[in-house]
C-alpha cells in the first residue's frame, strides 16, 4: 500500500508539472536570420527573375509570408547591418558607409560630408546580446563587417566573420582562410562550408533555443562560381535584366544551402518551432543585376537600392503562402525577435523599429508609421538611373509614409516626390504637382532628424569645382 501511495503521488506530481509546462506554452522558438549580401529585390525566381533559379527559397516563400514592401535600413552593407543588429537608425550609431565618407572626386563634392564610423560601437546592445541573456545559444556565420570579432557583441561562436566586407580571405573556393573557417578539403565552396557549419550547430543545439545569424558572403563580388554551375547557366537563355552566369551560379549555390538547412530542421523535427527570416542587406549591384521595374541599385536610395526580398517562415505561427504589403524595415527585426521569443528588451535599450508579429500572426494591430533613411555623405559610381552619373547617392534624407516617398538633397535643396504604389520605378517626380504632400513629408523628415540628432552637412568644400 505504501508503494502504491508513493506511485500515485508521483503521478499526481508529474501531472501538475505537465500542466504547469503546458500553461507556460511551447519552448522559446529557435531563430534563424539569413542575411544575403547584395541580393536584390528581383534576384529570386519567386520575386520575378526569369533567369536565376532559387527552388529552395521559393519553397520557403510558399511555406511562409512574403513581404512585398520590405526595405533595408540603408543602401549599402555596413550601415544596413549596423541598423539591423542594433535596432537603430543610422544617426544613432553613425555607421553610414564603408570606409571614408569622402567618396568620389573631391572636385565633384559640394559639401564636406559627415565623418563616418566604420564599426558598431560596443555600447550598442545587439540582437545576439539580448537573446543570449534570455538563454539562447548564439552563432554568427559569414560576413560580420561591423568590427573585427562578433563574439565581443553577443555571439558564442564565430565562423568566418571579421571586418571584411566581402570574400577577401581567399574568395569562394578554397584554399581560403577566414576566421575559424580554413579549408577542410581542397576546392570546397564557401557557401557549402557555411551551410555545413550551420547544420552542425543545429544538430548540437537541438535541445535548447538557439539564434543563428547566417550572413553568407554570396552574392558579393568578386564572384567566383562553381565551374559546373557557371557552365550550366551559360547554356540557359538570359533575360534583359539578368544576364550574368556567374551571378546565377552564385545565387543557386546560396539557394542550395538554404535548402540543406531547411531539410536539417525537418529531419530533426525543429521546423514548427523555428522562425526563419530570409532577406538581404541592400539592393543588387546595378552593373551586375538590374532590379527593374525598380530604379537604380545598391548605394542608391531609389527603390532598387533599398527594397529587399523578405520571407518569414514559422509554421507554428505564420500562415503558408501569405503576403503582406505593409512597408517594413530591417530595423524591425530586433523587436520582432524579442516579441517572438517573449524576451523583454534590455533595460534602457532604445529600438527604432516595431515588432512584425501582428503582421505575421494576424493577431493584434500594427500601427502605420513612416520609414526613414539618412545619408549625409557621398557614394561614387552612379549610373543612368541615379540622380546624376557621378554618384549613386549624394547627401540627403528619404522618408516613405503610406504610398508616398520623398527624397531631399542637401547640396541644392532638391526634392523628389513619388507615389511608389502607382510609380514603383520612381519615374514621375510629383513634387511640383503635390506641394501639400511635400510639405507634410518634409515636416515629418525634419522632425525625425531633430529627434535622432541626425547631422546635416552644410560646410562648403573648397575643392569643389561647379
Amino acid at each position: 500500500m505504501k508503494n502504491i501511495l508513493i506511485f500515485c503521488l508521483a503521478i499526481i506530481s508529474l501531472t501538475f508539472a505537465a500542466t504547469a509546462l503546458a500553461a507556460e506554452g511551447p519552448a522559446k522558438p529557435n531563430i534563424i536570420y539569413i542575411n544575403a549580401d547584395d541580393l536584390g529585390w528581383t534576384d529570386l525566381k519567386c520575386q520575378g527573375s526569369k533567369y536565376y533559379e532559387t527552388p529552395n527559397i521559393d519553397k520557403l516563400a510558399a511555406q511562409g509570408m512574403v513581404f512585398t514592401d520590405a526595405y533595408a535600413p540603408a543602401a549599402n552593407c555596413a550601415p544596413s547591418r549596423a541598423c539591423c543588429m542594433s535596432g537603430l537608425y543610422t544617426p544613432r550609431h553613425g555607421v553610414y558607409t564603408v570606409d571614408s565618407s569622402e567618396r568620389g572626386s573631391a572636385k565633384d563634392r559640394k559639401l564636406i560630408p559627415t565623418k563616418n564610423k566604420t564599426t558598431l560601437d560596443e555600447r550598442h546592445v545587439t540582437i545576439a546580446e539580448a537573446l543570449k541573456v534570455a538563454g539562447y545559444a548564439t552563432i554568427h556565420l559569414g560576413k560580420w563587417h561591423l568590427g573585427q570579432d562578433p563574439t565581443t557583441q553577443g555571439f558564442d561562436l564565430n565562423i568566418a566573420g571579421s571586418h571584411d566586407g566581402g570574400p577577401y580571405k581567399g574568395g569562394y573556393i578554397s584554399p581560403y582562410k577566414y576566421p575559424n573557417c580554413e579549408q577542410k578539403e581542397k576546392g570546397e565552396y564557401l557557401s557549402d562550408r557555411l551551410g555545413t557549419e550551420a547544420i552542425s550547430f543545429i544538430k548540437s543545439h537541438q535541445d535548447k533555443p538557439f539564434f543563428m545569424y547566417l550572413a553568407p558572403f554570396a552574392v558579393h563580388t568578386p564572384l567566383e562560381p562553381k565551374p559546373e554551375l557557371a557552365a550550366r547557366f551559360k547554356q540557359k537563355p538570359t533575360s534583359e535584366a539578368h544576364k550574368s552566369a556567374s551571378m546565377a551560379a552564385t545565387i543557386f549555390a546560396l539557394d542550395e544551402n538554404v535548402g540543406r538547412i531547411m531539410d536539417a530542421l525537418n529531419k530533426l523535427k525543429l521546423s514548427d518551432n523555428t522562425l526563419v527570416l530570409f532577406t538581404s542587406d541592400n539592393g543588387g549591384v546595378y552593373k551586375t543585376s538590374k532590379q527593374w521595374p525598380l530604379r537604380a541599385g545598391k548605394g542608391a536610395y531609389y527603390e532598387g537600392g533599398i527594397r529587399e526580398p523578405l520571407i518569414v517562415r514559422w509554421p507554428a505561427k505564420v500562415k503558408p503562402g501569405s503576403k503582406c504589403s505593409v512597408p517594413v524595415s530591417g530595423i524591425d527585426f530586433f523587436p520582432t525577435f524579442l516579441d517572438a521569443s517573449k524576451t523583454p528588451a534590455p533595460e534602457g535599450k532604445l529600438l527604432d523599429g516595431a515588432s512584425l508579429m501582428p503582421l505575421l500572426t494576424g493577431q493584434g494591430t500594427f500601427k502605420e508609421r513612416p520609414l526613414f533613411w539618412h545619408f549625409p555623405i557621398y557614394l561614387q559610381g552612379g549610373s543612368s538611373e541615379s540622380r546624376d552619373p557621378k554618384f549613386r547617392t549624394r547627401p540627403g534624407s528619404v522618408v516613405r509614409y503610406g504610398d508616398w516617398k520623398l527624397h531631399e538633397y542637401f547640396e541644392d535643396g532638391g526634392l523628389e516626390l513619388y507615389n511608389v504604389k502607382e510609380d514603383i520605378g520612381e519615374k514621375k517626380n510629383l513634387a511640383e504637382k503635390e506641394p501639400e504632400k511635400v510639405k507634410e513629408l518634409l515636416a515629418m523628415l525634419k522632425a525625425w532628424r531633430k529627434k535622432t540628432d541626425a547631422p546635416v552637412p552644410t560646410q562648403l568644400n573648397p575643392k569643389y569645382e561647379p
